[in-house]
């Protein structure tokens, strides 16, 4: 073999070599990718019942807290047949007998498989095993009201499991039958009831003694006038006071015996951290954290693009990491669905400096926060576009509330945040509820207890003197020998939410704000209040009057004029009732549920009676929503933020922002 030869066949040799190294790393590639890729809901949930048949979910520790799994699992045995627990948030975009079917092809074994969502015993489906699921659910859904809590619900599915398919078959339909149109009674009161329960108890503590006194003084002065019978002792009378007070003292907390607001458990420290622990070890390991537990909104060609952009901004100049949490924002989680006490605790675990992004998988909204970055976190803050934020109508509709796009824009924001010389960080946000209190209702002897002892007071002294007046008329007229004057009967009317009287309120409350004002200051909240009022009357407070002038526009003068005049009166605030803006001032912010159907939440403004509502029956806020007739509606009626695109929508962000809308929409700067 000749030289020239000979070189040929080593270099063919060393090609042949390097493609096989090529084929074996285009092979082994894909294969290394595929095992980091994040599993399926399904998949996670199957993996997680082969370790327990029980499996609770760490997002709801102050509704469900995990230490009571034991619990689930002692009450699963009972069915008799192998039974599979889910206890996870509400599951909005995906349907639960679905979920149950693709977790039973995962986990590949026969049983009973219960889906609890929330607090309710959602879904339960049989493979391969006789079990009355469908009744034990209909009897659990049907016979306990719906703050009975998930352990209870699921107790009484087990026993029901037990009774066999044709007893469970008839205990259900007499379930439907009886509570079919009428819910069993509530097992657990709220603070206001509590509230009313103290002022009760202040009022008669008070009230009936002082009465007694009085009554019984005013008794021994007519029997000492007419000279009739034996006085009683001087210690009679206290001494019936004092035992009369000390009874009902003592019987109070026994006939008002309620400790808990709710059947949710105290969580531990453990219950409570176990969710940030979960997510800061994932964000350890990779940047962007997706929630197993929720239905994937990402997919493999966004995840990979929302790694090059993440990897791109920290090499920028005066970039840094950002570390992305797309995990549901729920009241009940650790952080009471605080976004920001949330990117907090778990920028504290995962000790590293950098934005932290929490997306919600569930509502599609998205937080960003700086944590230690030279970037401009006011711009961050003020300067985020809404259609990242929250999304726009698309978002609404999508299921995967378009977060591929939005984290993507997201990037681009930040990409163009301007650069500080200093890092910047968030503020403290504010601690969250302590789980121990947030459901254990106020001592009896609190709130509203010390009011009732006034109010008891007036109320004797009150009754008294009218049983004392009364006394002295009808001897009067005895003596008179008159006859008794006849009765009448007073009648009164509730104003029905009617177009009529929307345009009687509206009239009403406009003119007491022009008749009111006067001319008191003309750059005040006041004068903004009647001038928008009046930009919506065309400057005509007759319109008010008019059949042509709709429902959202009256709502609109009938808020404004009513912050006018608060105002006038110095109580100007800067919020009412986002779920019914005819209720008044609002107390605070809260994530309430606006629709049965799809357990849409939403941050509204709520007043006091709302906020009890929101807190003690979550499901009764759509039917306290504010509802109108929408422009394309068919007759139908929705919601006054959906009914209307016009300033009316605004009232959720504030009085000054209706204002702002108003001249917006009427063209005046």
């Amino acid at each position: 073999m000749t030289a020239g030869s000979s070189g040929r066949t080593r270099l063919l040799r060393l090609l042949l070599a390097l493609s096989a190294l090529t084929a074996f790393f285009a092979t082994a590639t894909p294969a290394r990718a595929a095992d980091t890729t994040p599993p399926t809901q399904a998949a996670y949930l199957a993996d997680r019942l082969r370790q327990s048949p029980v499996y609770v979910t760490d997002q709801l520790p102050r509704e469900v807290p995990r230490s009571t799994a034991p619990d689930f699992v002692r009450l699963a045995k009972k069915t008799g047949v192998p039974t599979y627990v889910l206890v996870l948030p509400m599951q909005s975009s995906t349907d639960g007998k679905q979920l149950l079917g693709a977790v039973h092809d995962r986990l590949g074994r026969d049983g009973l498989y219960v889906l609890i969502e929330g607090t309710d015993v959602a879904h339960a489906t049989a493979y391969g095993v006789r079990a009355p699921a469908d009744a034990a659910a209909t009897v659990a859904l049907y016979e306990l009201p719906y703050d009975a809590g998930p352990l209870r619900s699921f107790e009484r599915f087990v026993d029901v499991i037990a009774l066999g398919g044709e007893k469970a078959t008839a205990r259900a339909e007499k379930a439907r039958e009886k509570h079919g149109d009428d819910e069993p009674a509530e097992m657990y009161i709220g603070p206001s009831d509590r509230s009313n329960q103290s002022l009760i108890t202040g009022t008669m503590l008070a009230g009936v003694p002082l009465l007694i006194v009085l009554s019984a003084g005013y008794v021994r002065r007519r029997r000492r006038r007419s000279g009739a019978g034996r006085r009683l002792p001087r210690w009679v009378v206290p001494g019936t006071a004092a035992l009369t007070a000390a009874a009902i003292a003592l019987t109070a907390p026994v006939v008002f015996d309620q400790t808990r607001s709710s059947a949710a458990r105290t969580p531990s420290p453990a219950d409570l951290s176990a969710r940030v622990e979960r997510v800061a070890a994932g964000l350890k390991q990779d940047p962007v954290y997706a929630d197993p537990e929720s239905p994937r909104v990402l997919d493999a060609r966004q995840v990979d693009r929302l790694h090059d952009r993440i990897r791109d901004f920290r090499r920028s100049d005066r970039g840094g990491p950002v570390y992305v949490s797309l995990v549901p924002q729920t009241p009940e989680s650790e952080s009471a669905g605080d976004p920001d006490l949330f990117a907090a605790a778990v920028h504290a675990k995962v000790g590293v400096d950098g934005v932290y992004v929490v997306a919600d998988p569930a509502d599609g909204t998205i937080d960003v926060y700086n944590h230690g970055l030279r970037l401009d976190s006011n711009h961050l803050f003020l300067d985020l576009p809404d259609s990242v934020a929250y999304g726009d109508s698309r978002a609404d509709e999508a299921d995967d509330h378009l977060l591929g796009e939005r984290l993507d824009a997201l990037m681009t924001f930040l990409d163009k945040t301007p650069r500080t010389d200093r890092p910047g960080f968030e503020p403290a946000p504010l601690p969250a509820p302590r789980a121990a209190d947030e459901h254990t209702l106020p001592p009896l002897f609190a709130t509203d207890f010390w009011p009732g002892l006034f109010v008891g007071a007036f109320l004797a002294l009150l009754l008294s003197g009218a049983a004392a007046g009364l006394t002295w008329i009808v001897g009067t007229l005895l003596r008179r020998r008159s006859a008794a004057p006849e009765s009448s009967a007073s009648t009164s009317a509730s104003a029905s939410a009617s177009a009529s009287s929307l345009r009687r309120t509206a009239h009403a409350e406009l003119t007491s704000l022009i008749r009111e004002f006067d001319g008191q200051g003309e750059h005040g909240r006041a004068w903004d209040c009647l001038d928008a009022a009046m930009l919506l009357v065309d400057g005509d407070p007759g319109r008010t009057r008019e059949r042509a002038t709709d429902a959202a526009t009256l709502v609109a003068v009938v808020v404004l004029a009513r912050a006018g005049r608060a105002a006038l009166a110095g109580e100007a605030t800067d919020l009412c009732c986002g779920v019914n803006p005819l209720h008044g001032p609002a107390v605070g912010r809260r994530h309430v549920r606006v629709s049965r159907e799809r357990n849409r939440r939403r941050m509204l403004p709520v007043c006091e009676p709302c906020r009890d509502t929101a807190v003690a029956e979550p499901g009764g806020i759509p039917e306290r929503l504010l509802k109108l007739p929408g422009p394309e509606s068919g007759g139908s009626r929705l919601p006054y933020y959906e009914a209307t695109d016009g300033p009316l929508s605004a009232v959720p962000e504030g009085i000054d922002r209706l204002i702002d809308k108003v001249r917006e929409t009427a063209g005046v700067h």
